[in-house]
């Protein structure tokens, strides 16, 4: 498929890598032992006049691994019962599949090279994502294996704040605290607030309005 030199290239403008924005909630801090709980990926799109917009959104509520540590400070923290019939949670490995499927269609439709993931402190996520990849063999990671955006730092460049409740709200975004600390919501807001950053950014770049 032929691609329109005039018009904006998602591919070009992060040197040919797609990002997606993920968000995990897990069963404490440690990619190795504690659980993956849920997981949560929005795709991006930029339009015509080169403003990014988020695309669609993959969710999945998964299974603790065989073996897994759930440390119940964190399980008190996210409100999540690893183990309610009504979660309906998936075995790991078919619980990032459904997520990573669309991802990978993604990143071809878009003329991308890989994914890249963006967080609020990526490092968490991609540990996290990474475990779990390791653990159920899966062999085509969609994502890069170390590098990512992190939203942490372009939002304390952009608004001062670090906070994501903070961040959203300083970016004119709408953040709504009974909703937080699911990985579906998380990911949606810090998808709208890294399109935010970046569009303001190509604001000042180029002198227009975002």
């Amino acid at each position: 498929m032929m691609i329109s030199e005039d018009k904006p290239v998602l591919a070009k403008r992060f040197r040919g890598f797609l990002p997606v924005v993920v968000d995990v909630e897990t069963a404490g801090f440690n990619a190795q032992t504690d659980a993956l709980l849920e997981i949560a990926a929005v795709t991006l799109r930029m339009d015509e006049s080169g403003l990014l917009h988020p695309n669609e959104t993959h969710h999945a509520h998964i299974e603790p691994f065989e073996g897994a540590n759930l440390d119940q400070r964190a399980l008190d923290f996210t409100g999540i019962d690893p183990y309610h019939p009504l979660r309906l949670a998936l075995p790991e490995r078919e619980g990032l599949e459904k997520v990573f499927e669309p991802i990978r269609r993604e990143v071809r439709g878009q003329n991308c090279t890989r994914a890249i993931l963006v967080g609020h402190n990526p490092f968490f996520d991609l540990g996290f994502v990474n475990a779990a990849v390791t653990r159920t063999r899966i062999k085509k990671n969609p994502f890069h294996a170390f590098s990512s955006f992190d939203t942490v730092t372009l939002s304390g460049l952009m608004f001062g704040q670090t906070v994501l409740a903070r961040a959203v709200q300083a970016a004119g975004l709408h953040w709504d605290a009974s909703q937080a600390h699911s990985a579906l919501y998380d990911a949606e807001r810090t998808a709208e607030l890294f399109c935010t950053i970046v569009n303001r950014w190509r604001a000042l770049e180029f002198g227009g309005a975002s």
